[in-house]
Formats: C-alpha cells, sequence, structure tokens
C-alpha cells in the first residue's frame, strides 16, 4: 500500500509541475506580447507581434528540450542553451525553426544510432549523445545571432528569398540556412560514414587511408550523407515557406533552398575535415587500438595540431558557410 501511495504522490508531483510550467509558460508569453504592444505604440513604426508566435515560441522549444534532456540527448546547460536557440529562432521566422528542429532530430537520432559500434570507434564517444551548452552554441550560435539580425532588419514572420525585394533579409536566411545546413551535413556525414561505410577513410589532404574516427577522414558515403543532411534541412525550410508565406506564388522560384542547403552540407562537412586534418590533433593509440584527440608516448601522430578541439572546428565551419553561401546563391538566384 505504501508502494502504491508513493507511485501516486509522484505522479501528482509531475502533474504539478507540469501545470506550473505550463501557467508560467502562459504568463511570461503574455508578458512579452504586452512589452511587444507597448514598444508597438510608443515608436509607432514596430508591428506588434501576435500572443500566439509569442505563446508558440516560448511552448515548444520548452517542450522539445524538456524531452530531450529527459531522453539524456541534451544536458542542463545544454537544454538551457538550446531553449534560447529555439525561442530566437522561432521567434523570428517559422522557416528558421523548421530547419533547426530538421537538423536537431535527425543528428539526435543518427547520434544514438548503432551506438554500441560507435563506442569502440569513437574514444570521446557519450551515451546517447549527450549535448552541452558549448556544443550547442557552437552549432546555434551563428544560426541564433542571424536570427537577431533578420528580426531588426525586418521583424519577426516569413518571406519569401528575393535578392530583388529584400536583399539584406534574404543574405541573413540563406546564411542561416547555410550554417544549419552546414552543422547537419557534418554530423550526418560524422555519424553514418564511419559505421557502414565499407571503405577505410582518406585524409582529405593527403588523400591517404587513415584509421576510423581521424579528423579529416572521408569516405563517399560519408560525403553523401552530408549531402542529404543539408538537403534534409533546405527541404524543412522550403515545405514551410509553401506552408506560411503568403501570396508565394507571386514570388520568384524558392525551390533552390533545397539545392543550396544540399550544397551547405556538402561543403560543409568537407571544410570541416580540412580544418580537422590540419587544425585538430588525431594520433593512434597503440594500447586502446583507437584515434585519440591527445599526445602521449603510447599514441602515434597521424595528422594535425591541436589548436583547435571538435566544437571549434563546427564553429569555424559554420561561420565560413554562412558567409559563403549568399554570396554564391545571390548571383544565381531566379528572378523575375
Amino acid at each position: 500500500m505504501r508502494f502504491e501511495d508513493e507511485i501516486l504522490a509522484k505522479e501528482y508531483v509531475n502533474m504539478m509541475t507540469d501545470m506550473i510550467i505550463l501557467c508560467f509558460t502562459l504568463a511570461v508569453s503574455l508578458s512579452f506580447w504586452v512589452i511587444s504592444i507597448t514598444t508597438s505604440t510608443y515608436y509607432g513604426t514596430l508591428q506588434p507581434v501576435s500572443p500566439w508566435r509569442w505563446l508558440f515560441s516560448v511552448l515548444v522549444p520548452l517542450i522539445l528540450t524538456s524531452r530531450a534532456l529527459r531522453r539524456k540527448s541534451l544536458d542542463h546547460s545544454g537544454a538551457l542553451g538550446a531553449l534560447l536557440v529555439g525561442f530566437i529562432l522561432t521567434m523570428a521566422n517559422m522557416s528558421f525553426f523548421a530547419a533547426l528542429l530538421a537538423f536537431f532530430i535527425t543528428s539526435t537520432n543518427l547520434t544514438k544510432w548503432k551506438g554500441d559500434v560507435k563506442k569502440h570507434i569513437d574514444s570521446e564517444y557519450k551515451e546517447g549523445g549527450q549535448r552541452n551548452w558549448v556544443q550547442v552554441f557552437c552549432n546555434g550560435g551563428v544560426p541564433t545571432e542571424l536570427a537577431l539580425l533578420y528580426m531588426i532588419e525586418v521583424g519577426p514572420g516569413e518571406m519569401p528569398l528575393d535578392f530583388g525585394k529584400q536583399y539584406s533579409a534574404s543574405w541573413m536566411c540563406l546564411s542561416l540556412l547555410g550554417a544549419l545546413a552546414c552543422s547537419a551535413g557534418d554530423t550526418w556525414a560524422s555519424e553514418v560514414g564511419p559505421v557502414i561505410s565499407k571503405n577505410k577513410p582518406r585524409l582529405i589532404t593527403t588523400w591517404k587511408e587513415v584509421p576510423i574516427g581521424t579528423n579529416g577522414g572521408i569516405t563517399t558515403v560519408g560525403l553523401i550523407a552530408s549531402f542529404l543532411g543539408g538537403a534534409t534541412v533546405g527541404t524543412a525550410y522550403f515545405m514551410t515557406q509553401l506552408l506560411l508565406v503568403s501570396e508565394l506564388h507571386l514570388a520568384v522560384p524558392q525551390w533552390p533552398i533545397i539545392v543550396y542547403g544540399a550544397m551547405a552540407g556538402l561543403l560543409g562537412s568537407m571544410l570541416d575535415s580540412f580544418l580537422g586534418a590540419n587544425m585538430q590533433y588525431s594520433g593512434y593509440d597503440e594500447n586502446t587500438g583507437r584515434v585519440v584527440n591527445y599526445e602521449s608516448p603510447a599514441v602515434k601522430r597521424i595528422c594535425g595540431k591541436p589548436i583547435l578541439d571538435n566544437n571549434g572546428v563546427n564553429l569555424f565551419s559554420s561561420i565560413l558557410i554562412a558567409l559563403f553561401l549568399p554570396g554564391f546563391a545571390w548571383g544565381l538566384w531566379p528572378r523575375h
């Protein structure tokens, strides 16, 4: 009887916790809406944000990060960071949110996929692929900054990409897409390639065969995976445009979003590999039979120098792709 009472008490506490969080979320979203209305009235130029958008921007990222925390996809610091990134991107543009969601869900599931194989390959493998705040911001920091700039430029809301009518905003949208697609492409390549590729990876700088897990090692399977990862993020962005942008038929074609997403995924993965081969230390530990990122007497150097860690390489890659993609797309984007 006592055991059953304890179970009921725990269920009651969980239910009350969920209710408190929901009430808190409603209060926060309503407060933000009131502040938005007040600011819009004072300045007379800003468009007030719908209370439903505030609610969605707070509630949905909160639900997703809470679920990720329970499933150990994120630790506590990672959950707080993801909540902030999710809120800003969702508030700015639902297409940003869709692209972020596609990256997060696919990358999380691929990280957990074949975990029993990966822990024998990766010396730094964490059970469940749990991410902390540093990893969250190295992948989501650039998109978050771009989303803030987008809101300053045009305000929250969805819009078609059109360099002729909205040059700056379209530039920011493609930069954000490029950064997320780059992160997705790199994650897909590193999680799929080492597991299912039948050939040894080759170092991108010398094209010599290297052990599985070497920074800078690429495979055909990994490159295909990176292309598909970027395309998935681009498709999520494009589908949201179709659903939410009014009078999209009057705008220039938006399908190149998928193409440039795929391109960003592939190029981002290759750039990440190039930086990793040169700026991350990789060595073969003869005691464990695995590739490691530190120097010791038992470790035989393969490539790279101990300048950056994996998070730093991811951040640099996303910045460079975010800078490159809009400039490349601008010259080829369809025009009326």
